[in-house]
């Protein structure tokens, strides 16, 4: 009996052994089973976290717009009193005074304040804007919202923007070589050259040699050479290359084309344009630019085909010193007026650091009729340009 009732006890602490163990598996189970979802829930949460970030929060701590302001000046010493200068003509190409944006007048000139702004929207926009603070108000030079992240080499653009056709337009003023704008852009654009409300398709190609190509539709409003605003009336095209002759020789090429309409006729306006730059060091550099422009313009009676070009050479002797010359020429006339009106340009330019630049430029023009007469002009400017704030790179 007593053997019997051992056995049954030690069956009931066996049983007793095997359940508890069962229990604490079962728990270690459990346990694990817990932390695995608490570490996907833990992952799917910072999966969501950081895609809500990319998109939410992208432009509110990441991407604070870039501010800059730019000034322009000049004290300006010219051969022609202020009330005949602001009626000059240049025959065969303009009829009638336009306005004179930058140096205008004998003595001092405050050309322009330049308030520039520009910001990364979010991962697929940036928005550009230029604004101009001039003496009669404030006025948009460049607005403009340019796309990020197309496919294919695409890039998007629209707003208004200053047209890529060619070479010197699509620059600002205070990034020129020299204080005016090209007396062939001067003539077939105005003083201002050609910037419009628009859209651009700009396309790079994925090759070792730099190849571009771009296609804009513009509204048309510029009165030099269009003006039929009733609808968008003006197309562009271009196509730019870049190749690399040395290590310190790059060369780069571009042909520009244009259509657009006024109240007159259509105008088709062909550009050429080519670049040579050698770098001696890192601050000293010998670059020549060129642009040829040929414009057929259609009137009530006749085609106006008119060309012109210009070509400058610049020398960059250091960080501090650079100097220039430029030559200007307006070719090819409409009958019964002047074809060599040309414009004779030297300046000397001192950097005291790169955000400021003071410009001694002295131009002799045989371009303009002054009081029903052609006049030999001799100018000499001093010019000083400044930029304050965060400003982006300029193009090569």
């Amino acid at each position: 009996m007593q053997k019997t009732l051992l056995s049954l006890v030690a069956i009931t602490l066996l049983c007793s052994a095997e359940t508890t163990e069962i229990e604490q598996l079962k728990t270690r189970v459990d346990t694990l089973e817990k932390a695995l979802k608490t570490q996907k829930d833990q992952a799917l949460d910072e999966k969501i976290k950081n895609a809500m970030g990319s998109i939410g929060s992208f432009t509110q701590t990441d991407s604070l717009p870039d501010i800059a302001f730019i000034a322009n000046m000049s004290a300006l010493g010219r051969n022609v009193d202020n009330e005949a200068y602001a009626g000059y003509q240049i025959p065969g190409f303009t009829t009638q005074p336009s306005k004179q944006p930058f140096n205008p007048k004998r003595g001092f000139n405050l050309n322009y304040g330049e308030l520039e702004i520009q910001s990364t929207v979010d991962p697929y926009f940036d928005v550009t804007s230029a604004l101009h603070i001039e003496k009669d108000g404030l006025h948009i030079g460049e607005l403009y919202v340019m796309t990020r992240a197309l496919p294919y080499g695409l890039r998007l653009k629209t707003g208004k923007f200053r047209s890529e056709f060619g070479r010197i337009n699509s620059h600002h003023q205070h990034t020129w070589n020299f204080s005016n704008i090209p007396l062939v852009f001067e003539s077939f654009f105005g003083a201002g050259g050609l910037a419009d409300e628009g859209i651009q398709l700009h396309y790079t190609a994925p090759t070792d040699t730099f190849i571009q190509a771009g296609f804009e539709a513009m509204q048309g409003s510029n009165s030099r050479s269009f003006g039929d605003t009733d609808k968008n009336t003006l197309s562009i095209g271009y196509l730019k290359s870049s190749v690399d002759i040395t290590d310190m020789t790059s060369l780069l090429a571009g042909a520009s084309w244009l259509h657009g309409k006024s109240n007159e006729g259509d105008s088709d306006i062909y550009g050429g344009d080519l670049t040579l730059k050698h770098i001696f060091d890192s601050y000293s550099s010998l670059t020549w630019q060129s642009e040829l422009l040929y414009r057929d313009k259609e009137t009530t009676d006749i085609n106006q085909k008119q060309a012109g070009l210009y070509s400058e050479l610049t020398y960059a002797h250091d960080k501090n010193w650079a100097t220039g010359v430029r030559y200007d020429t307006l070719f090819k006339n409409i009958d019964n007026q002047p074809d060599d009106l040309n414009r004779y340009t030297a300046m000397l330019e001192y950097r005291p650091f790169v955000f400021s630049k003071i410009r001694l430029q002295y131009t002799n023009d045989r371009s303009k009729w002054i009081g029903g007469e052609r006049k030999d002009t001799h100018e000499i400017m001093l010019d000083l340009t400044i930029a304050a704030g965060a400003h982006g790179a300029h193009a090569f």
